[in-house]
């Protein structure tokens, strides 16, 4: 009679535990892909909020290249020698070219 019941309680105890092995798998498995789903919705907010969000401002063209400070004095020095400006109307474009 005993030689009958340790096959049986081996058995047994083998079954249990792979009983609360699958278990323990299982309830694994449910959380992982709890926090899976969690993760996703988390994602789909994050991508709907950058949806809504205000574009970036978009950076003014750049101003058109005119000629350099330089260029300008020198052309009104050369207005003044040849006579075509006065010495007042030097300075005062002088002055508004510098920002004085």
């Amino acid at each position: 009679m005993f030689a009958r019941r340790r096959p049986l309680m081996r058995a047994a105890v083998v079954g249990g535990t792979a009983y609360a092995a699958g278990r323990h798998m299982g309830r694994q498995a449910e959380q992982q892909q709890s926090a899976e789903a969690e993760q996703d919705q988390r994602l789909d907010q994050v991508e709907q909020q950058q949806q809504y969000a205000a574009p970036p401002p978009q950076q003014p063209p750049p101003a058109p290249a005119g000629p350099s400070m330089y260029d300008q004095l020198q052309q009104l020095s050369a207005l003044h020698d040849q006579g075509a400006l006065t010495d007042d109307e030097f300075a005062a474009a002088k002055a508004k070219i510098l920002g004085t």
